[in-house]
């Protein structure tokens, strides 16, 4: 079972708010958000939330000897205003990026990443693995339930010097290098990798991004 990370920062170094916003939690790893749980730390009782959703980048491809490289595409991202009066607790689940590619071949898909209370699922799909081939891009993912949805950025194809994995809403995928054997993975979250390419004797290529989500905590 992954361990779950969790970061909780009130919004003052004091006391806390009694209205307004008055902390965040944000999940890097898979867990559960419980109301009871932050109104205990906090000292407030918790009304409504703000959960951002963000799926995580998929990994560049890597090319033989044809030269197919393009660059994984960037997670979706979601965000939603949530009344949470009659809601005590929300299943998080975190995506990995997608591993980097070492053989011959498309990238691996970046992991989605939700936040489910049993009334309200907002998901961020995980970004596509880098297509292995000479055509077109490898298309962004696409989020839902949110009262924003925003579709990953397409990883670049070969050619031209747009090999490059696709930005994401909280991050910006790697760049192709052709000289250096460096293949550069997703930057921030959601992000995805950079492709490799056998010809430019490098090595494996850039991993997408990690997905996160956020939950920031509105009282009164």
């Amino acid at each position: 079972m992954a361990r779950t990370t969790i970061r909780e920062e009130d919004i003052t170094s004091g006391a806390v708010p009694t209205t307004g916003i008055v902390g965040t939690s944000v999940f890097t790893a898979s867990g559960t958000w419980t109301k009871a749980t932050r109104e205990a730390a906090l000292g407030v009782t918790i009304k409504r939330v703000i959960v951002e959703v963000q799926g995580a980048g998929g990994s560049g491809a890597r090319s033989g000897t044809n030269g197919y490289y393009n660059g994984g595409s960037g997670g979706g991202y979601a965000k939603k205003l949530l009344d949470v009066s009659s809601i005590s607790s929300s299943t998080i689940t975190v995506g990995s990026g997608g591993a980097g590619r070492g053989g011959t071949g498309a990238g691996n898909a970046g992991g989605l990443s939700s936040w489910d209370d049993g009334t309200n699922t907002i998901t961020g799909t995980g970004g596509k693995g880098g297509v292995y081939s000479s055509n077109g891009n490898t298309l962004g993912s696409s989020a839902t339930g949110g009262d924003i949805n925003i579709t990953g950025q397409n990883g670049g194809t070969q050619g031209g010097g747009y090999n490059h994995g696709g930005d994401s809403f909280l991050g910006n995928g790697g760049v192709w290098n052709s000289i250096s054997s460096a293949n550069l993975g997703g930057k921030g979250y959601g992000s995805g990798g950079a492709p490799a390419s056998s010809g430019n004797s490098q090595g494996t290529s850039g991993a997408g991004g990690a997905g996160i989500v956020i939950v920031t905590e509105i009282a009164g």
